[in-house]
């Protein structure tokens, strides 16, 4: 059992919902990357997911769209992430790492080349944002590392393709709030609610539900619903402002921290 399904299953064994906090490596400096990722598993995250700069993040709003581009005049690319994560593993060895970015930089680089250098630095899973689902042969070589392939749901999304999205996925269902860019705050509770009960009953793996969480209030919302909960254009706007990596990690935990235990008030509640 890989890393991504082992903490699944321990969520779902002890009834809590999962947290998965994004942050753009590289920022808001290159040096604090590491530092933060350790910050939020203090804080409660479940899963990190780290996002590989890239200069054309069309899924991204402005928050994260310029949090990429800090990062990559600051020199941070693919072998960079790669050597965070080879870091962050030499302290926690059970917390999964999904990288999160685009196909061009992988390409680049050598999908194979990717996909075997990732898997030794200690990634767990690929969420590739412009990799529909009638592309997924291109990401063979990362299924055949052994790293999972997360993949994208929408509310636009037909029948047909959420069919096929929910049997080919792995690791774990990334279902997408609303049609927008990540940032935006137009959240409808019940469609959402509505949308992952339907998707819950023909997927095999968890789903995660992400774009337009902001706060403990709506993290607590979704997590009577969703396996877990990603967080991510409220948090690196927070880090944007940090004066230095002791800095940026105080602010990763204090804004995670009330998440977190709005999701597990959430879950005694239930049980109790």
């Amino acid at each position: 059992m890989n890393r991504i399904d082992a903490r699944f299953a321990a969520l779902r064994a002890a009834g809590r919902t999962g947290l998965i906090p994004f942050v753009t490596a590289g920022d808001p400096s290159a040096d604090a990357t590491v530092a933060i990722m350790h910050a939020l598993v203090d804080a409660g995250a479940d899963l990190v997911e780290l996002g590989v700069p890239f200069s054309d993040p069309m899924a991204d709003g402005p928050v994260i769209q310029h949090a990429n581009e800090r990062a990559l005049a600051r020199g941070v690319g693919l072998a960079r992430v790669l050597a965070y994560v080879r870091e962050f593993r030499a302290r926690d060895a059970t917390t999964p790492v999904v990288l999160m970015g685009y196909l061009n930089p992988i390409e680049i680089h050598g999908s194979g080349r990717f996909a075997d250098e990732a898997k030794d630095a200690g990634a767990d899973g690929v969420l590739l944002v412009d990799c529909p689902i009638e592309e997924i042969q291109t990401t063979a070589p990362l299924a055949a590392a052994g790293l999972a392939r997360v993949l994208l749901a929408a509310p636009t999304t037909a029948p047909a393709r959420l069919a096929a999205i929910c049997a080919a996925a792995e690791g774990f269902l990334y279902y997408v709030s609303f049609a927008g860019i990540t940032g935006a705050d137009r959240l409808s509770m019940d469609d959402v609610r509505a949308r992952v009960a339907g998707i819950k009953r023909s997927a095999k793996t968890p789903v995660a539900v992400g774009f337009g969480v902001r706060d403990a209030a709506s993290a607590a919302a979704i997590g009577t619903f969703a396996d877990a909960v990603v967080i991510g254009s409220a948090l690196v706007d927070r880090l944007a402002a940090s004066k230095d990596a002791a800095d940026a990690c105080r602010r990763a935990g204090e804004f995670l921290a009330p998440i977190r235990a709005a999701l597990d008030a959430r879950a005694e509640s239930h049980v109790a």
